[in-house]
């Protein structure tokens, strides 16, 4: 394993089987189409660490904590984890209004709302109760700003579709400040970036076994 004060930046942990970066917003995880869109954050760690391979990703927009795996092995491994729903990510999001749980403090309320691609308008998701896949999000207020009429949630994915807590916190009518895709143009301008930050990582390591577990404190 890497001694922390040595390991490039962006990376938090490393070792023979799996990597943890930090995602600024505004980057790709994976080159995207066009020559313009090469730059990403693999491409940067895989510099670094050639082996280094894509589990899972997110979005452009949102910034946090990214995880990598070291060889095809470890890859298989982490993705079966992924699968079986044996990693738990948070995230930090600021939304418009006051949403309410109606339930104490330290509990978590549900959305559970199936999602599907809108074909006419991709890359868009939409609520589809006929042909969505099934989706749930877990979620719970921190804090509110009154003066600025925003909330800063706990969020807690189930499922792991596309979009999906841009599009749950749509349809809870409270989108993320700053979401270029979801949000109307108001909701949009009220932050120069989407306010969505991966939080937290939590898992078991593909090989030894141990807990592993890492915050990034929201940078906004």
């Amino acid at each position: 394993m890497h001694n922390p004060q040595t390991l490039p930046e962006p990376v938090v942990f490393a070792d023979d089987h799996m990597i943890v970066v930090q995602k600024p917003a505004g980057l790709l995880c994976v080159p995207g189409r066009g020559a313009d869109k090469q730059d990403c954050l693999a491409a940067r760690i895989q510099r670094v660490y050639p082996d280094a391979l894509v589990v899972h990703r997110l979005d452009m927009s949102t910034s946090g904590l990214w995880l990598m795996a070291r060889g095809a092995q470890m890859q298989r491994r982490l993705s079966q984890a992924f699968e079986r729903r044996e990693v738990t990510k948070r995230y930090i999001a600021v939304v418009a209004g006051r949403p309410s749980t109606g339930l104490a403090a330290d509990e978590w309320a549900l959305i559970d709302l199936p999602l599907a691609a809108d074909w006419p308008n991709r890359p868009l998701r939409i609520v589809d109760p006929v042909h969505g896949k099934p989706s749930q999000t877990r979620w719970r207020v921190l804090g509110t700003d009154e003066p600025g009429d925003s909330t800063r949630l706990l969020l807690e994915p189930i499922t792991g579709r596309s979009h999906q807590l841009r599009v749950h916190l749509k349809a809870l009518g409270h989108p993320i400040l700053g979401d270029m895709l979801y949000a109307p143009p108001l909701i949009q301008a009220r932050a120069a970036r989407l306010l969505l930050h991966a939080s937290g990582l939590r898992l078991t390591h593909p090989l030894t076994g141990s807990a592993l577990r890492f915050e990034s404190a929201a940078p906004f």
